[in-house]
């Protein structure tokens, strides 16, 4: 995952064919990068120490996983499998081969068949990481599944499952999931509530206000140095004063995000945020999977 789909799958533009029948994709285009929740908006700033960046994850234990834990995300051991070998694979394979093949099928051409077995996946299998990857292979292709399954996970017991789910919902219909997008504002973790807050923004505009201010004090800096950076697309004294404060944070990134937006034409940003987030982006973001787990 990228310090900041969510969502979506940050496929770069990746481009699937659609067997007769299938819904066709999201017309927004591909997942939005923005949504990734190890993207920083503050990282291109001077950052004095390593503790300014929040890594949450508690189910991390450094020097325990195996070679096949290390690597399940690498898709080119898989790079020259048949479509109904990966197909198998992710509904009969051992975990990291149901990971692969979750990941090498989102940058292949879907059928009937991947959509069930990518549906299935997201919904059942015993494994988070297969089910995010699922729902991100899902989200990349849009249409009716893919809304159907992204709704249902976004109430996933696995948070990075749930911050996938929000970058489908994004894609596929945020206007649509405006009530999803809310309830998600207090979820337990903070990927999660940062994707809401992200997808809010794009959805309402200077209207998403309320909602970022609630979210000035949220325990979680990379919250607070999302909300800052969004801040800085609203023309409002409200906002003004929230950045001025949040310019004193104790955490840096989020001091300096705030410091940032306080310089930017709101109007501006707003803009450019926007159009960066829905238009289609080249292959140089094709490696650059939303919500993808920190790589310790």
């Amino acid at each position: 995952m990228s310090d900041d789909c969510g969502g979506d799958c940050g496929c770069g533009g990746r481009d699937h064919e659609h067997d007769a029948g299938l819904a066709d994709p999201n017309p927004d285009g591909p997942a939005d990068p923005q949504l990734d929740p190890e993207r920083s908006p503050g990282l291109d700033t001077e950052i004095e120490a390593l503790e300014d960046i929040e890594v949450s994850r508690d189910d991390v234990t450094i020097g325990t996983a195996d070679p096949g834990e290390l690597t399940a995300a690498d898709t080119d051991p898989v790079a020259d499998a048949g479509h109904d070998g990966l197909v198998a694979d992710l509904r009969e394979g051992a975990k990291t081969e149901r990971r692969r093949a979750a990941l090498a099928l989102a940058e292949r051409s879907f059928d009937a068949a991947a959509v069930a077995a990518l549906a299935d996946a997201a919904r059942d299998d015993s494994d988070a990481d297969v089910r995010q990857f699922a729902v991100e292979a899902l989200g990349e292709l849009g249409g009716e599944t893919a809304h159907a399954v992204a709704r249902d996970a976004a109430a996933d017991d696995d948070p990075w499952v749930r911050a996938e789910a929000l970058v489908a919902l994004d894609h596929v219909d945020r206007a649509a999931n405006a009530e999803r997008l809310e309830a998600a504002l207090d979820d337990p973790h903070h990927a999660v509530r940062r994707n809401a807050l992200v997808s809010l923004f794009k959805l309402r505009g200077e209207a998403a206000l309320p909602a970022l201010l609630d979210a000035v004090d949220d325990e979680s800096e990379r919250v607070r140095e999302w909300v800052a950076h969004l801040l800085g697309g609203i023309d409002d004294e409200r906002a003004t004063e929230a950045l001025e404060d949040l310019a004193h944070d104790d955490v840096g990134v989020v001091a300096k995000t705030a410091a940032n937006a306080l310089d930017v034409d709101a109007g501006r940003f707003r803009r450019q945020f926007v159009q960066s987030s829905e238009r289609d982006t080249d292959d140089t973001t094709s490696d650059d999977r939303l919500n993808r787990r920190p790589n310790l």
